[in-house]
């Protein structure tokens, strides 16, 4: 039991030290993209327009923005990857 809390606060104090991604996740075509890292929530919201602007552009669809701590190993999920 202790080991899981142990493991458990790990786990949040790296999540604290972090930096901010905007995940934003396509319909169409099905994908979920990555873009950062950010030092702040405020500077990865101001990004995304930007990023949701190219993906409109390029044809995508259904797209939604998540500002969040995270350190993805992949920046870019593709259809056959996204569950």
């Amino acid at each position: 039991m202790l080991n899981k809390i142990k493991f458990f606060l790990q786990g949040l104090i790296q999540g604290l030290k972090s930096d901010y991604w905007a995940e934003i996740t396509t319909q169409y075509p099905h994908c979920i993209y990555y873009f950062g890292p950010f030092q702040t929530f405020v500077e990865a919201k101001a990004a995304s327009p930007g990023y949701v602007d190219d993906l409109s552009s390029e044809g995508a669809l259904g797209i939604k923005v998540v500002i969040k701590r995270c350190r993805p190993d992949v920046l870019t999920i593709f259809d056959e990857q996204v569950s």
